[in-house]
C-alpha cells in the first residue's frame, strides 16, 4: 500500500491551513495563528465525549489532528457546551500569555477549517453530535 497523500503533503497542507487561519483571524504571525487554532480545537475537545472527539479527529488532516489530541487527558471531566460568549472567553484564556485569539476566533477557524477539509465529511460526523457541538463549527 502506498503512503497516503494526506501524510505525504501534511506539512504543505498545514501551512496553507494555518495561513488561512491567520488571515481569517486577522493575526500577524503564524505563531499567533497556531495558538488560536490550538485553543479553538482544545476548547471544542473539552466539551465532547471521547468517542465524539475521536470521530472528529478522524476527519482532520494529520497535523491538525495531532494538535487536537496533544496534551489531552481523556479522564478530565467533560463539561456541557456553554453559550457562544463563554466559549469565546474559554478560547481566549487557553495559554493566555501566548494567545491573542480574537473574539471571533471560533467562527474564523471554523471557516478556515471548512475551506480546507471535506465539508460533507465534517457535516456527516457532526450530524451525530449535540446541536451545541454542531453550532461550534457553523459559519455565519
Amino acid at each position: 500500500m502506498p503512503m497516503p497523500m494526506d501524510y505525504w503533503s501534511a506539512s504543505k497542507d498545514f501551512e496553507r491551513f494555518l495561513m488561512d487561519v491567520r488571515e481569517s483571524c486577522m493575526l500577524s504571525s503564524h505563531n499567533q495563528a497556531y495558538h488560536t487554532l490550538r485553543a479553538v480545537l482544545h476548547v471544542f475537545r473539552s466539551h465532547l465525549p471521547i468517542d465524539q472527539a475521536l470521530a472528529f479527529a478522524s476527519i482532520l488532516p494529520p497535523v491538525t489532528r495531532a494538535i487536537l489530541v496533544e496534551e489531552w487527558n481523556p479522564a478530565a471531566p467533560i463539561t456541557p457546551f456553554p453559550d457562544r460568549g463563554r466559549l469565546a472567553w474559554e478560547v481566549q484564556h487557553v495559554r493566555q500569555d501566548h494567545n491573542v485569539a480574537p473574539e471571533t476566533a471560533i467562527e474564523d477557524v471554523a471557516g478556515a477549517l471548512r475551506r480546507n477539509i471535506d465539508q460533507a465529511q465534517l457535516d456527516r460526523v457532526l450530524a451525530g453530535f449535540s446541536p451545541q457541538a454542531r453550532a461550534y463549527w457553523r459559519v455565519r
